[in-house]
Parts: C-alpha cells; sequence; structure tokens
C-alpha cells in the first residue's frame, strides 16, 4: 500500500507568522523573501519568513508522502523546502478556487484537497481548518483523513509530529 498523503501548508503550521513579530521563536531562523507590495511608491518589501530547519528531517521521517498545500503553491519548492532540507515537493495547484470563499463555510482548500487525495489517506496541516471542514471531508473522502489544526503562533511543535506520524502508521494498515 502506498503512503498517506501529507498536505502542507506554510504561513501558520512552518511560519508562525502570529508569532510576536519582535521575538523570533527558538531554533527557527529568519529568510527575507521579496514580494511586490501594492503602494503608492510601488517599493518592493521583504516578506519575513521563521522556519526550523529542524522540521524538514522531521517531516520526512514521518512516512508520509509530503505535498504542498499552500498559498505558495510551487514557489515553497524555491523559497521553504531548501531551508528546510526538503526535495522538491509536488503541490495542490488552487487555481481558480484560491482564494475563493464558499456558501457553504467550507475552507477554499478542502474540496481541492479531497479532490487530489482521491480516496488516499491523508492529514493536512494547516491553521484555517473548521468543523466544517471535517465534515466535508468525512462526507466526501472515501479514505482516513486527518485534519489537524496548527496555532499559528508556535507552528508545528513535538506533539504535533507525534500525532502525524500516529496517524501516518495507521494510514498504512
Amino acid at each position: 500500500m502506498s503512503r498517506p498523503l501529507l498536505y502542507l501548508d506554510v504561513d501558520g503550521p512552518l511560519n508562525p507568522y502570529a508569532a510576536k513579530p519582535q521575538r523570533r521563536p527558538a531554533g527557527y531562523l529568519t529568510i527575507r523573501v521579496p514580494v511586490e507590495r501594492e503602494s503608492l511608491s510601488s517599493r518592493r518589501r521583504p516578506l519575513r519568513v521563521w522556519l526550523n530547519p529542524d522540521h524538514g528531517p522531521a517531516l520526512l521521517g514521518l512516512g508520509y508522502e509530503l505535498c504542498w498545500a499552500t498559498t505558495w503553491m510551487d514557489e515553497a519548492n524555491r523559497w521553504i523546502g531548501p531551508r528546510l532540507g526538503l526535495p522538491v515537493l509536488p503541490f495542490v495547484d488552487f487555481g481558480e478556487v484560491l482564494f475563493r470563499e464558499r456558501p457553504d463555510g467550507v475552507h477554499w482548500k478542502t474540496g481541492p484537497l479531497v479532490d487530489h487525495a482521491g480516496g488516499r489517506p491523508f492529514a493536512w496541516v494547516d491553521d484555517e481548518q473548521s468543523g466544517l471542514d471535517g465534515t466535508y471531508v468525512a462526507r466526501h473522502h472515501r479514505g482516513p483523513g486527518l485534519l489537524h489544526h496548527v496555532d499559528p503562533r508556535v507552528g508545528l511543535r513535538e506533539d504535533d509530529f507525534r500525532v502525524l506520524g500516529e496517524f501516518a502508521r495507521s494510514g498504512r494498515s
């Protein structure tokens, strides 16, 4: 049986963007990603991203097939993966649904992730899931699914890796 999928959001789980801006969390490094900002002066301001290099090996050791599930899409392979020691990963192309609110309150990522999984067991780490997303997955996904919320003030922690590892082992049995 193939390994379960692990859908990775960047901002929140890997980049604890909601932490106090002047206090980089212990174990994290800072990278600056150039971003064109809309402003009257049209000047460029880099985006501050905090990443923990220990997360890459920990994610690779969980027993999943990793896949980006982030608004960064393929840019995560350029800016995030190399800093974590991750290989180039596939990504979910959210295309036209990117940021498009649904009338039923389900997160705009949820449907595309269920479609992408195609019935394979999957875990999804994100900071924007709700009970509506869990209900949607339970009704529309043929295999096991774990929606794992990560606090965007702290990012992935030891307990998160434990939960994800347990699900990966149960998803293969």
